[in-house]
C-alpha cells in the first residue's frame, strides 16, 4: 500500500509555510537526536524547502525590478 511519505511531502502553500518548516526542521537537525537514515529524509527535505523559497524570491525580485523600471506587466506566478 502506497502512502504520501513514499510520494514525498507536498509542497509548501506559501513562502511563509516554507518558512516556518524550514525553521523547525533545522531545530530538530541541529538537536543530534535523529537516527542517521531520517537525518538524511530531513536534510533533503529541507533542501527542497529551501529551493521553494528561492524560486519563490526570485519570482518577487523579477516583479520589483520590472516595478522599478516602471513597466507594469501582468505577474504570473509558476506556485502550480
Amino acid at each position: 500500500m502506497a502512502t504520501a511519505s513514499k510520494q514525498g511531502p507536498a509542497a509548501p502553500a506559501s513562502y511563509e509555510a516554507a518558512l516556518q518548516e524550514l525553521e523547525q526542521l533545522v531545530t530538530r537537525l541541529e538537536s543530534g537526536d535523529m537516527p542517521l537514515e531520517q537525518l538524511l529524509t530531513q536534510y533533503q527535505r529541507g533542501a527542497e524547502l529551501m529551493a521553494f523559497c528561492r524560486t519563490r524570491l526570485e519570482a518577487v525580485e523579477a516583479q520589483v525590478k520590472v516595478l522599478d523600471l516602471g513597466v507594469l506587466k501582468t505577474w504570473t506566478s509558476d506556485e502550480r
